[in-house]
């Protein structure tokens, strides 16, 4: 890789989670639909990935509510977090956005933002070694507001000490990158750049993203 551009120009980098830093998002989707399943329920694919971001305590009441289902949240809950952390060894890295917080390790704070439980953005961060990576996690657990309203962003910047003008988020999901716009940081969506071919023209090019404030 050529000489990477400064990342200065930002005094913190936000990533969400699940489809930003972990290939997960399928997995998610699997755990769900076999929880949902048990219930009666019938999750569909595209609904679900367009909340991508917006923690499940929110999205599946809202789903079920719409379908006409009654189901206990917590027991579901408890189902797909089974199914989920049994397959969570097949999950990797998204190599590009990988690549772009380990040449920034060391060099800027950093920290995770995402809509999901503690245990299982931990659990997933264990499982691709980055957990190490971050000076800050934020989850759902940590504010009233999730996705797309701004409060897990503005908390992260809390948690580093860093102006939230002075962020910049990396998000995969809608409802995230409303709420990084929302909170007024600049936001790098990946989806772009994690189709896991051309790696290092799609690390280049999210550093110079970074580099371009």
């Amino acid at each position: 890789m050529s000489d990477s551009p400064s990342v200065r120009p930002f005094q913190a980098l936000i990533f969400d989670c699940d489809g930003t830093l972990t290939d997960s998002m399928e997995a998610h989707y699997r755990s769900w639909r076999r929880a949902l399943e048990l219930r009666g329920l019938t999750l569909n694919q595209d609904d679900f990935y367009s909340r991508s971001g917006t923690p499940s305590s929110r999205v599946i009441p809202e789903i079920a509510h719409r379908e006409g289902v009654e189901i206990d949240f917590s027991a579901a809950l408890q189902d797909k977090e089974r199914f989920f952390l049994a397959e969570i060894k097949s999950l990797k890295r998204v190599d590009s956005v990988a690549v772009v917080a380990s040449i920034c390790l060391g060099q800027i704070p950093m920290a995770v933002a995402s809509g999901g439980t503690r245990a299982l953005v931990v659990a997933q961060l264990e499982q691709v070694e980055m957990l190490d990576w971050f000076d800050a996690i934020v989850t759902c657990e940590d504010t009233e507001r999730h996705k797309p309203d701004p409060d897990v962003f503005l908390e992260a910047a809390r948690r580093l000490q860093v102006a939230a003008e002075d962020c910049c988020v990396f998000e995969d999901g809608e409802p995230g990158i409303e709420a990084a716009e929302k909170a007024g940081m600049k936001c790098i969506d990946v989806r772009p750049y994690s189709n896991g071919e051309g790696i290092e023209q799609a690390t280049e090019e999210m550093l110079s993203l970074i580099a371009s404030r």
